[in-house]
């Protein structure tokens, strides 16, 4: 995408990137907020709805009621609703090009200072005494000529043999350092994770903003929720839910004291259950001839078995003819059965 900007010199508004990049608003919320921000004193001081101005550019119905509840749903649009000396009732709007509470935005509409709201005027300072001085024109100042040469590099020492009662001395070269000056380690994974959580917190509320030192101070306590079973999204709704009313003083403080109060259990390690040892199979045997009728044949027996499985199969079919002969004919059986006894 290819981007050409120029900036205007006259009839422009200042727009905060809070605003033109908020996630919720839509493109007809931002355009009225920016709007009605960029008045000029003589109309933005008339008594005149939200519901005129957003008129004129064109909002109306369904349109003008969607702008209208994303910015009361962000904090920008406030609204009062009260009952007048003559029993009519008024409808009181306040729109802010920041994110203000309920608490905040009615100390607004009192008209005393409001609580971390940047709307406050500098301060006039004094004249400077005196008239403007000139300034010095003229070439670097001039230094000294000693007779010292410079040289750019130190005279070599002067390489002698060493006598006979000095003892050399061998200097140990200094082991090299395993990683490199200037390079840090790489952040653990929980660490890096922990960070961007701490630091995702003021998209949910806008006094848990945190600086990118800020957020480092307190990665490692959320990194041992992550290492403790706990996921990205959960730590997040256990350092957002149940705000305090009054607002938050300190962004860092808080969180520090919530990080260390909740802190859930450590996870149990759990040891797994040894597998059962299974019996060691029986050895193998070697073949066996069977003594069985037919032709010469072997077998492996699994126990004590000296004939092979058909012979022990035909051998147990022949003993059961043997103890159970053939009755006769199945007509004279069943005039055996007919017959009174």
């Amino acid at each position: 995408m290819l981007r050409h900007a120029i900036a205007p010199v006259r009839r422009y508004t200042k727009a905060s990137h809070d605003v033109v990049r908020h996630s919720r608003l839509n493109s007809d919320a931002k355009v009225l907020l920016l709007y009605v921000q960029g008045l000029p004193e003589s109309e933005a001081a008339a008594p005149k709805p939200l519901s005129e101005h957003a008129a004129r550019l064109g909002l109306k119905g369904r349109a003008y009621q969607k702008a209208k509840q994303l910015l009361a749903d962000c904090g920008y649009l406030h609204e009062w609703r009260e009952q007048g000396a003559r029993g009519r009732w008024v409808t009181e709007q306040l729109l802010a090009n920041v994110t203000l509470t309920r608490d905040e935005a009615s100390r607004v509409r009192e008209g005393g200072p409001g609580a971390d709201v940047d709307d406050y005027v500098p301060s006039e300072r004094p004249p400077t005494v005196g008239g403007p001085g000139e300034r010095t024109v003229g070439d670097s100042p001039q230094t000294e000529d000693l007779g010292v040469k410079d040289l750019p590099h130190p005279p070599p020492q002067d390489r002698r043999a060493p006598d006979a009662d000095e003892t050399p001395v061998v200097e140990e070269p200094e082991p090299e350092s395993e990683a490199e000056p200037g390079t840090a380690p790489a952040p653990a994974p929980e660490l890096a994770e922990a960070e961007g959580v701490l630091l995702s917190l003021r998209h949910t509320h806008r006094d848990l903003l945190l600086g990118v030192r800020e957020a480092r101070l307190l990665a490692d306590a959320a990194a041992e929720w992550l290492r403790r079973g706990v996921s990205a999204p959960d730590l997040r709704r256990a350092l957002t839910t149940g705000l305090p009313a009054d607002g938050i003083r300190s962004a860092v403080g808080f969180l520090r004291h919530r990080l260390i109060q909740k802190l859930p259990a450590a996870r149990r390690q759990v040891t797994p259950t040894p597998p059962p040892e299974q019996a060691a199979p029986p050895a193998r045997r070697g073949l066996v001839t069977c003594p069985g009728p037919g032709t010469e044949h072997v077998f492996r027996p699994r126990n004590d078995e000296t004939h092979c499985l058909r012979c022990r199969t035909a051998a147990a079919f022949e003993a059961t003819l043997q103890l159970q002969p053939l009755s006769e004919q199945w007509r004279t059986r069943v005039q055996e059965c007919a017959a009174p006894a």
